[in-house]
Formats: C-alpha cells, structure tokens, sequence
C-alpha cells in the first residue's frame, strides 16, 4: 500500500552565514554565546526534532490531498497562493511531489519556484520546515536550488505563509516532465534522469467523482487510496458498518483490504481486478461516499458482527507517520 518514490541522490545541504550548524552537546555553542550548546542553540533544535506534530497540514486547504501527495502520489503539482504579494521577480509558486536530486525547492531562471514535499524534515514538524525553505526560496538566486536547513523552532508554518481561501488543486503527471521547462530538448545527462524517475513511478489517477481519491496501477493489481477527513474512531465505526452489511465494496472483483494512518488521517484501500482503471472507479466511489455517509450518521452502537468487521478491519491498519 506504499508508495514508490524515484531514488535520487541528496545534496548535501550547505551551511549560510545565518545558519547554527550542528556540534556535540558539551561543546561551544557556534553561536558565540560562551554556553555549551545543548543549553543554547541546541535545546531549541533538540525539541524541534523530537516534538512530533500529529496533523502537520491540518488548516490548509486540501489538507487530505497535502497527504496524499506526501505519501501516495508520486508525481504531481499543484500551484501555491501566498497571503502576502510574491516578491518582485518571483512570478510563481508551485508545490511538487519531489524534485531532482532531492532538493528541498528550486528557484528557477525565470524566478518561479518549486517546492518539494517528500523530502526527508529535520524536524517533528512538517509544515514548520516547509515554510522555512520555502521562504528561503523566494529568495534564493535564480537558477540555484535550495539545500535543507533546520527551520527555527518558532518560525512561520504554512499555514502562516498560504491563503486558506486559495484553492488547492493538484495535477498528477504521468512523469517528472515538470522538472524542466522544456523536456523534449533536454540534455543528454537530464534526459536520462528523468528516463529513470519515470520508470519508478507508480502509474496514478486522481478521482474527479469524489475528494482525494487515488487509483494506482500495480504489476499484480490495481488499488483506490482514498484520504479522509473524518476522525479516525468514528470512521472505523462506519467502515465497519459497511463491512458487515457487505456494502463496503466498489463492485464485483474489489475489496476493501484495511486502512493506514498518515500524518494525523486515516487512508481507507481498496483491492481493484487489474482491469479496473481508473474511470470504472468514479461512479462506484461516488456510490460509496454516499453510503459512507449514512453510515457515518448512525449513532447506534455497534453490533458483535460490526465489531468483528471494526477489528479486521483494525488489525490490518498500519501507520506510515
């Protein structure tokens, strides 16, 4: 039920001026301060990578679809408004899966900018280091990508740089064609490197029927991974429900297999026959939301076969953050 992402190779992040690099606890603090640094600089960054933030998207618009293309989607964008105006030669932000060689954004020689999501954060809080390279970005030299960097324990989030009013649409690709502004005349070594992301990729289908629905193609079968909103408890209840009453299906050949936890929410998965793409999915799917709703609206307790189903369906969910 994982995702595939392409192997690409990190840059080795490289220390600015303002930057606090990392030295032993009883050592000076680089800062200058005269104290050791686990009581200076490094209290602040220890609790920054320890204290993991549950829902690290949660207020942003799209916040389902922010952790499908976390953990699911392998290659996909979606354009980014900001509170404030963009700065002056910046003509665009654009949020992406991932990016070549692993970089945390890139500042391209137009000014626009990309900003990568899966990559690897320093810290327990996702949005926090985010919005630090972000802001990094925007300021960057055209041309130049910009390198991981431990975000201030109490610097911005995304949810402090986006507009929540700002729509939130993705564009799954069926490659990292993105990467470049002009793909079919890239050069020799460019070319091959997007030839071998691409051939990591797992072939992805956003649903148009309902919200943050994904179907993926697998050499063996197809799967729908659907994000969902609704808390964790409740939605087990009404999965369960399904379950038991043998409605918990998409149609003849599927089969809904467990669930998994990713960022605070939970991503319910279907087994699909390997026939079954993407367009067959739209109509049943929307049948089965409906359905989930009025499920998700029954406040009877439980009966001992929806409890049974509820446990299945508990013991195959595993957690991927």
């Amino acid at each position: 039920m994982a995702k595939k992402r392409p192997q690409a190779k990190a840059v080795k992040p490289q220390i600015s001026d303002g930057e606090i690099p990392v030295a032993g606890a009883r050592e000076p603090c680089p800062c200058g301060s005269g104290r050791r640094y686990k009581a200076c600089h490094g209290r602040s960054a220890s609790h920054a990578v320890t204290e993991l933030v549950q829902r690290p998207f949660e207020g942003l618009a799209g916040e389902c679809d922010w952790v499908a293309l976390r953990e699911l989607v392998p290659a996909a964008t979606v354009p980014l408004t900001l509170k404030d105006p963009l700065p002056d030669g910046v003509p665009s932000v654009t949020l992406a899966t991932v990016l070549p060689m692993a970089w945390p954004a890139l500042r391209r020689e137009d000014g626009s900018v990309l900003l990568g999501l899966q990559n690897d954060t320093p810290s327990g809080d996702i949005s926090r280091d985010l919005a630090d390279t972000l802001k990094r970005a925007l300021t960057a030299e055209p041309g130049s990508p910009v390198a991981a960097q431990r975000a201030e324990p109490d610097g911005p989030r995304l949810q402090d740089l986006l507009d929540p009013a700002g729509a939130f649409e993705p564009e799954v690709h069926t490659g990292f064609e993105f990467w470049v502004p002009d793909a079919d005349n890239a050069a020799t070594e460019v070319a091959a490197s997007l030839e071998r992301a691409n051939a990591a990729a797992i072939p992805t289908v956003r649903l148009t029927s309902v919200d943050s629905s994904y179907w993926c193609e697998t050499p063996e079968k197809n799967h729908l991974r659907w994000v969902m909103p609704y808390a964790e408890e409740k939605l087990l209840d009404a999965l369960a429900r399904l379950h038991a009453a043998g409605t918990s299906s998409l149609g003849e050949g599927t089969r809904l297999v467990g669930s998994f936890r990713a960022h605070g929410l939970t991503v319910p998965v279907w087994d699909l026959p390997a026939g079954m793409g993407a367009e067959e999915c739209e109509k049943p799917a929307a049948e089965f939301a409906e359905r989930l709703a009025g499920a998700l609206a029954n406040e009877e307790p439980l009966t001992a076969e929806e409890r049974r189903a509820r446990g299945g369906l508990t013991n195959r969910q595993v957690t991927l953050s």
